[in-house]
């Protein structure tokens, strides 16, 4: 059993960095505006969904396939985990110190949602979010009652339009009614569909949140989980692009076998945010969105700033 943070992400670094290093990631010449940045690594995934939004003002800054992204409903998987833990931890739900262990292989009402992060002692909640452990999560979703995770998402703005673009899609949330449904919907597997605008606004709302709220334990759980994530753990690929960031990624799919969707979703710089990053993959994975998110940092006004 593993249970340090440097041999992990030691074993992250070992496996991803040849391969960008390969793609020319690291010899990047970093663009003068958003939009190129996008462009740039839209070349390398042409189907991939970028938006950058503006952290401050909510104001779209550059994006690509616009309008695919205000009328494409998908699961968002994992990415919905941060958002729901917030709300937990900073309304006394959840026990951010309680540590759960995990044997990798989980099954929820027939579905296989075993864990892809290596093999580690039991983990808390910090740790859950860097690993993107699906047995926390169920877990922690077999504890939530009637309504209560509607109540801690709407706040953010996931379920509901942004303005973003001209028309949008609405998310589609099915209220869970059995504790096999909270655990497919904390999850972000079944029961809740949301448009990358939307995924991209929740993030807005929650980089802020942890801005205004720096000492709750909420903040800082989530805070050093995303941070984690994108620097070492399942969004590690984020960070190759030379450019502190905090997010996460989520791999999901439309039922039993049909292909895979990946996200990622988070903020740069990591600790004073000025933009969200939202990379959607119809046919993916999570780590394959974080690869797009980091050519997009990687090109982009930011890494100019620190040449």
């Amino acid at each position: 059993m593993v249970d340090t943070r440097g041999v992990l992400r030691a074993r992250f670094i070992l496996w991803v960095f040849p391969a960008l290093a390969a793609a020319g990631w690291c010899r990047a010449q970093p663009a003068t505006s958003w939009p190129e940045a996008v462009a740039h690594a839209s070349r390398s995934a042409p189907q991939a969904r970028i938006l950058v939004v503006d952290t401050a003002s909510g104001r779209l800054l550059a994006a690509s396939h616009l309008a695919q992204s205000a009328h494409t409903l998908a699961a968002p998987g994992s990415t919905l985990k941060p958002l729901a833990m917030y709300g937990l931890v900073a309304e006394g739900h959840w026990d951010p110190a309680r540590r759960i262990a995990c044997t990798r292989r989980l099954t929820v009402a027939s579905r296989s949602l075993n864990c892809s992060h290596p093999a580690a002692e039991p983990m808390d909640a910090r740790q859950a979010l860097a690993w993107s452990c699906n047995t926390y999560f169920a877990a922690v979703g077999a504890t939530l009652g009637r309504g209560l995770l509607r109540g801690l998402l709407a706040p953010s703005g996931l379920l509901g339009q942004t303005g973003l673009a001209g028309s949008e899609a609405v998310a589609d949330f099915h209220e869970p009614r059995t504790a096999d449904d909270n655990r497919l919907a904390l999850l972000g597997v079944e029961g809740v569909r949301v448009t990358p605008l939307e995924l991209a606004q929740a993030y807005r709302w929650l980089a802020g949140q942890l801005a205004a709220h720096p000492e709750g334990s909420a903040a800082q759980v989530v805070q050093g989980g995303l941070s984690d994530s994108a620097n070492f753990g399942m969004g590690g690929a984020a960070s190759m692009g030379g450019v502190s960031v905090a997010g996460k990624t989520g791999t999901a799919n439309q039922g039993e076998g049909t292909p895979s969707h990946g996200w990622f979703v988070g903020w740069a710089p990591a600790e004073q945010p000025r933009v969200i990053v939202t990379v959607y993959l119809p046919d993916g994975h999570g780590a394959n969105a974080a690869q797009v998110a980091a050519q997009v940092l990687a090109h982009s006004p930011l890494a100019q700033a620190k040449r």
